[in-house]
């Protein structure tokens, strides 16, 4: 079998205001076009198909177009979503009865029975093959909140303790499923979280856990699943020999990811597992650029440089490159901003961020970088916040497990 998995899609998504539907909209046109090339019989989406819980119109447009294109370019490809933290999971969820008529099978949240058990067969996903016959057996799991998990008591971490137990109970109830229908099927992983030493683009994800302490580790998939499909992460990166990876966003959501390489990971399965993992590379439609390249540099050098930058001529306002500057901050000047959008008036281009950086003894930028107001405001860790805030009121000391539970459910509530 041949699966094609992505994530992190974000439709809806701005940068600093300015819509991103035509970088999105090329991202699935040419997803389309490799889908129809390429002949894949599963489409894998590990969450984070918007960008909120409430996105615009525009994104849902864009979705569903794709679904009902794909569907009708190959017939008989299976597609499974899954939600993500930034996604309405109960609203992701709504229409799957009706998407199941297409072959797209839809999976948000967990439910449980009037005993309070988990319902485990909602995750269980046949993938068949075109040719006939089910090759794979997904188990299609949405991001898990702590209130998602089983109850593991007596334990340092209740919530990744939880989450372990969760793939390996699914993990069992699949391998049974699997030895008692599909012979011969291998079992596919699903998931939306944070590994352990991932690396993380802190200006677009939003943080699931507490510092690192609560990432997950790759051992948490059990080894009977060849292949686990992650989302979250925006940076491609592959764990454990390749047996665990993220396909990472289909485009920059921020500038820290300007430098990433985007991509969908092309699998094939055979009846031993992974035959082989391949990059397919997406096309950069919209350029990031920062000026200057190098060290933010004084208001002057900065004014000189934008006159004399000349910019690609894009035939339409959304291909135009979006720019970050770089200034030093050498004290209060209101005058700043203006200067800097008369040097760029008339220019092919659009400014997203104006970034001040202190000046250090010497006379140059800090190399710990600046606070810019709003637009660095996406990059603040609340847990690193409360663990500051904590550690200056009691001279040191670290917030305990239950603060850090509690905290965890305000912040989990706040972004439902």
């Amino acid at each position: 079998m041949r699966i094609f998995h992505t994530a992190d899609w974000h439709l809806g998504q701005t940068l600093h205001d300015f819509e991103r539907d035509y970088e999105h909209s090329r991202f699935l046109e040419w997803l389309l076009e490799q889908i129809i090339a390429r002949e894949p019989d599963a489409l894998l989406i590990a969450g984070d198909v918007f960008d909120s819980v409430n996105p615009p119109a525009t994104a849902h447009r864009m979705y569903f177009d794709f679904l009902g294109r794909a569907a009708a370019a190959r017939p008989g490809l299976q597609i499974v979503v899954t939600a993500g933290n930034h996604d309405a999971a109960a609203r992701l969820e709504a229409p799957a009865t009706l998407l199941n008529r297409f072959n797209v099978h839809v999976v948000g949240t967990v439910e449980r029975g009037c005993d309070g058990a988990i319902d485990y067969g909602k995750f269980l996903v046949p993938l068949h093959r075109i040719s006939g016959g089910v090759g794979a057996l997904v188990l299609a799991v949405p991001y898990l909140r702590p209130s998602d998990v089983p109850q593991i008591r007596d334990v340092s971490d209740p919530y990744t303790e939880g989450i372990c137990a969760f793939y390996q109970r699914l993990t069992d109830m699949a391998a049974s499923v699997r030895d008692e229908r599909y012979a011969g099927a291998v079992l596919l992983g699903m998931g939306h979280c944070h590994l352990m030493d991932g690396a993380e683009s802190k200006d677009s994800e939003r943080r699931l856990v507490v510092g690192g302490l609560e990432a997950l580790r790759s051992e948490a998939f059990p080894r009977e699943l060849c292949y686990v499909a992650l989302g979250h992460l925006h940076k491609p990166q592959a764990f454990d020999h390749g047996r665990v990876a993220y396909s990472g966003s289909p485009i920059p959501l921020s500038f820290a990811e300007r430098g990433y390489e985007h991509r969908v990971w092309e699998v094939e399965i055979g009846a031993e597992g992974v035959l082989e993992r391949r990059s397919l590379e997406i096309p950069r439609t919209v350029p990031l650029l920062r000026l200057p390249a190098g060290p933010a540099v004084a208001m002057n050098e900065l004014e000189r440089i934008l006159k004399n930058t000349d910019f690609a001529v894009s035939a339409s306002r959304e291909q135009h490159p979006f720019l970050e500057v770089r200034c030093l901050d050498d004290g209060p000047d209101p005058t700043r901003r203006p200067r800097i959008e008369r040097a760029l008036a008339g220019k092919p281009v659009r400014l997203v961020n104006i970034k001040f950086e202190p000046v250090t003894k010497s006379g140059e930028a800090d190399a710990t970088g600046g606070f810019d107001g709003l637009g660095d405001l996406h990059s603040v860790d609340p847990y690193e916040v409360l663990r500051a805030s904590y550690r200056e009121y009691y001279e040191g000391a670290e917030p305990g497990e239950e603060l850090w539970a509690a905290f965890r459910e305000i912040l989990t509530e706040v972004s439902l």
